[in-house]
């Protein structure tokens, strides 16, 4: 099946299908990429790992606990006079086990790509970016080590492309406004850090192809991303895992809802009508 939407599609997403997704676009670029690049570059991917202890995955933050047992004596007892308590029934809660989740530590691995020169100079030129949910979950772990080496390419320590196709989640902080759409792309430059240009991304519409710069005097070469979204859906056969008809967090706007149940019952038209 053919990607149903003319951009990304935002039920990869809301589907759990992003991880498979973000692997293999991450593959796509890089195929694309390699054979543009001049000679005395390379594109090579790479990776961050931290580890983060927590309740399992899907447990909840929560839990409640039965407080300990308190024992009082009761009555009263004449000097010299040993007093025994009549026994009280020990209620469900006190005798039954109480179920505890335990703290799990669990490993996160983020991939990325970067463009640099072959050995042995090795010279880091851009890397990219392809945004995951870690990314995006404010104050965690993997945001303070994704936004710190983010900080330091905003700086101009290398070309840096930001790619975000992610509806969920927060933004990473800016000293501008974002723009107003579901998706954008992000392209800074090393000699004009830390203003970047931010092309707008959506479903309604493809998704713009964006420059990937290189050293001077070499010329950008270009990422198209909308043909790799439209490969990586035809080839993994995300519709047999979709649910076309459940509602997307975050909610669309009137517009957008609009315009999806529209594009949706085109979809599910037959060729005959």
């Amino acid at each position: 099946m053919q990607l149903p939407f003319p951009g990304m599609d935002p039920y990869i997403e809301a589907c759990q299908l992003w991880d498979d997704f973000h692997h293999d676009l991450l593959l796509e670029i890089k195929g694309a990429l390699a054979p543009q690049l001049p000679a005395g570059y390379v594109v090579r991917g790479s990776e961050r790992t931290y580890l983060v202890m927590g309740p399992a995955e899907g447990q909840r933050q929560e839990h409640r606990f039965w407080s300990d047992v308190s024992v009082a004596a009761t009555g009263t007892a004449a000097a010299g006079t040993a007093t025994v308590s009549p026994a009280v029934p020990a209620s469900a809660s006190e005798v039954n086990p109480v179920s505890i989740p335990a703290l799990v530590e669990t490993e996160y691995r983020e991939i990325f790509l970067e463009i640099r020169r072959p050995p042995p100079e090795k010279k880091l030129v851009t890397c990219i970016e392809v945004l995951s949910p870690s990314n995006k979950r404010s104050r965690s772990k993997g945001w303070r080590l994704f936004n710190r080496m983010r900080r330091a390419y905003l700086a101009g320590q290398a070309h840096y492309v930001e790619i975000d196709l992610l509806r969920g989640g927060r933004r990473m902080p800016m000293a501008g406004t974002w723009p107003d759409s579901p998706y954008y792309l992000l392209v800074c430059r090393k000699n004009e850090a830390p203003l970047c240009k931010v092309w707008r991304a959506f479903f309604t519409r493809p998704v713009t192809p964006i420059p990937i710069p290189l050293l001077p005097p070499d010329a950008d070469v270009t990422l198209e991303i909308q043909p790799l979204i439209q490969r990586i859906y035809a080839r993994s056969h995300y519709e047999v895992d979709i649910d076309y008809g459940q509602p997307l967090n975050p909610p669309l706007s009137a517009a957008d809802a609009v315009w999806l149940q529209e594009r949706l019952q085109e979809q599910s038209r037959s060729p005959a009508d």
